[in-house]
């Protein structure tokens, strides 16, 4: 049934808060970041067989005011394949990312690139310059799609939910989304994808990897703050893999450099050869008179062989935070260095995640924007306004209350930047 009028979907509300459901929202445009785009319908498969098309921009319908969608927001589970990118249009209670379930499960994102019809594969190769070509495409097309894409989302909705991802991960990260970066006389959209291998989400959209912008290029130049009375502050951690590490086998450094520290176990090397050697053996193979010399590097060793024994003779092995299962079954051609690696960058995520959650809503009080997130690095864009208080106190939590320091930095652009630890520790 297509809902047009207000009698009508008052009709389907009262079917729609009893049920479980599963949601598919079909943007305009289908390029453009869900930020610069709008809704055009929104299909609405109960779980009990009754299936609805909600349009908000199409041409072949009597449209519903947009302000509609604010009242689906009920206890009901709604299951989604996206939800980062659902949250963008509207903010529900209950709302289960279906992709997420099946990640979670088979360590891949669940594949639906192959689940089209001809007719939206004619008008994406024909009118792909086209702005708002969904809301040309005949609305019996896309319920023909949506009920292929439901059929498929059907067969994953019993999967476990692991709520600390479904909830905390995926709403931090539409938080980092939606404020958007300032490149030369525009707003920027980037767009995080936690669907990756190790966990440790990659960060792309329209052209540019925000998560490897260039340091030395230039290419970081254009992207300055969108504040007149603005500035880019950048909080990096120092030495994080190794203090993650040190916390999880309870080994703890003095304060200071990690780097100065290490340095006294190799011989009194300089601060980047002992930066090279600590992150050549953390990330490869440690030598056994290293192992017998170094006691934080005697830890990480039986550490290694701790979780490679558990990866070897049970089913899966645990994260640290957020007991994420790594399923054997998912992973090929391990050695005890490369589940080791992938334990280092999801605890790297997991604390990161972990620290935004206190981070973000102590935020939302300010002007300043937390606009991008880069593995060991936080950057914001600071209006003034907020002051140098405001600056420490972000820092504070960012570092977890001194557990994991950080190097600051601020500049106009993101290519000139100028280190202010020092200041900020005053």
């Amino acid at each position: 049934m297509i809902i047009e009028t207000k009698l009508e979907f008052d009709n389907f509300l009262e079917k729609f808060q009893d049920s479980s459901c599963i949601l598919i929202p079909i943007l305009c445009d289908v390029n453009k970041h869900p930020l610069e785009n709008s809704l055009c319908l929104l299909y609405v498969k109960l779980l009990d067989g009754d299936e609805y098309v909600l349009p908000f921009n199409h041409s072949e319908a009597i449209n519903l005011e947009i302000s509609y969608l604010d009242r689906l927001n009920s206890d009901n589970k709604k299951y989604i394949y996206d939800k980062k990118q659902f949250n963008h249009i509207i903010k529900c209670k209950n709302v289960i990312d279906i992709n997420l379930q099946y990640y979670m499960e088979h360590n891949k994102p669940l594949y639906i690139e192959d689940i089209t019809t001809n007719t939206h594969d004619y008008f994406n190769r024909k009118y792909y310059k086209l702005n708002r070509v969904n809301c040309v495409v005949p609305i019996l097309k896309h319920l023909e799609l949506c009920r292929k894409l439901s059929n498929e989302f059907q067969k994953h909705i019993d999967l476990p939910v692991y709520q600390e991802y479904n909830n905390n991960i995926v709403d931090n990260l539409t938080y980092l989304e939606s404020a958007g970066l300032r490149y030369d006389k525009n707003i920027v959209f980037s767009e995080y994808n936690p669907y990756t291998s190790t966990g440790r989400p990659s960060n792309r959209f329209g052209g540019i990897n925000f998560a490897a912008l260039n340091k030395t290029d230039g290419s970081r130049k254009p992207f300055k703050s969108r504040f007149e009375n603005g500035m880019l502050v950048e909080f990096d951690y120092d030495a994080y893999h190794l203090r993650l590490i040190g916390e999880v086998v309870d080994y703890k450094f003095p304060e200071g450099s990690v780097h100065k520290h290490m340095a006294r176990f190799y011989g009194d090397v300089t601060y980047d050869e002992s930066k090279n050697r600590s992150f050549q053996y953390l990330y490869g193979h440690i030598p056994i008179d290293v192992v017998q010399i170094n006691p934080f590097f005697g830890k990480v060793h039986d550490y290694i062989n701790e979780i490679w024994n558990d990866y070897k003779q049970r089913e899966f092995i645990t994260s640290n935070i957020y007991s994420k299962k790594i399923f054997r079954k998912n992973l090929s051609e391990m050695n005890r260095n490369k589940v080791f690696n992938y334990m280092i960058q999801l605890m790297e995520t997991e604390n990161n995640m972990k620290m935004l959650s206190n981070l973000i809503p102590f935020l939302e009080s300010y002007k300043s924007k937390l606009i991008l997130y880069s593995y060991d690095s936080f950057l914001f864009d600071f209006n003034l306004d907020d002051g140098v208080d405001f600056l420490k106190k972000i820092k504070k939590i960012i570092e977890s209350n001194g557990l994991f320091p950080t190097k600051t930095s601020k500049g106009t652009n993101y290519h000139e930047m100028e280190d202010i630890t020092e200041k900020l520790n005053d």
